[in-house]
């Protein structure tokens, strides 16, 4: 029986990519989003510069996967209905019979998400509540279960910097602002409690910040001069992809547990990945 794995947020960018990842490695995959098929619009949902939706979909990576010969199940999550997200991993246990990794990827991108403190909502913060702080702990809740029984599970959780420290800047001059930060935060405590609690019975958790990633989502968030002006201060959606596999299956991964990962620096001390930045980042 071939090992499985469930990627939110798979549609595009970091999430695509981890995806793609594990079924290159030879795990079948499920796969979550909003988005099943592209160009689908949603309330909450980044847009293009010209007020598309970005690129990407879910139906459009699970025939990636198909492609390389491995099961792909392609689930429409919604990280704001808590009946949506515990139907995501039901529907992933009834399907393949097992959960081997789980990767908690997906966030709430609204365009409310970085707005100044004093400009910021409540409705804003009870949306953060539920896609930072609610999914991931529905979602691992019901898969746990399965990998207690197995012996063995591996979560990992992609924070950022903004949830570990301040802003350079203030919101709305480039800095995140209170609600992201927050949300971020939630997400960085969740793997060292399930590591501590649960590692004796064979669950690894890992918290992981990607960095500056080149995603299509980025680039809706600053700009495409944005995204040149940053060089060599990002990667491309693969790095992160890489480092997240490679927590999942190697041995000697364990250690790495009850600490924030920076994907990028552990990418190049570990040589899991070439040095990208030799030819500048990639387009995701």
């Amino acid at each position: 029986m071939h090992k499985v794995a469930f990627v939110t947020g798979a549609s595009r960018g970091i999430g695509r990519e981890t995806a793609i990842a594990f079924a290159r490695a030879g795990f079948d995959v499920a796969l979550s989003a909003r988005t099943m098929e592209e160009g689908e619009t949603h309330e909450h949902a980044l847009q293009t510069a010209d007020g598309r939706p970005l690129p990407g979909s879910l139906a459009e990576t699970a025939a990636t996967i198909r492609r390389l010969g491995r099961k792909a199940l392609a689930i429409r999550m919604d990280l704001l209905d808590d009946g949506s997200v515990r139907a995501a991993g039901e529907a992933v246990l009834r399907e393949f019979g097992r959960i081997d990794v789980l990767v908690n990827n997906a966030v709430y991108q609204g365009g409310d998400l970085n707005l100044p403190f004093l400009d910021l909502e409540p409705a804003t913060l009870q949306r953060v509540f539920q896609g930072y702080m609610m999914a991931p702990f529905l979602l691992t809740r019901t898969l746990l279960p399965a990998m207690l029984v197995q012996g063995q599970g591996v979560v990992i959780n992609i924070t950022s910097g903004a949830g570990e420290s301040d802003p350079p800047v203030a919101a709305g001059r480039g800095g995140w602002g209170y609600a992201y930060g927050a949300g971020k935060a939630a997400v960085s405590r969740l793997a060292g409690i399930l590591s501590i609690e649960l590692g004796d019975r064979g669950i690894r958790a890992f918290t992981v910040n990607p960095g500056v990633v080149t995603t299509d989502a980025l680039k809706a968030t600053i700009g495409e001069k944005g995204v040149i002006a940053l060089r060599n201060g990002s990667a491309p959606p693969d790095v992160p992809a890489a480092v997240l596999l490679w927590l999942a299956t190697a041995p000697e991964a364990s250690q790495f547990q009850k600490r924030t990962i920076n994907a990028q620096p552990f990418a190049l001390e570990r040589g899991i990945v070439a040095d990208w930045r030799q030819t500048g980042p990639k387009e995701a």
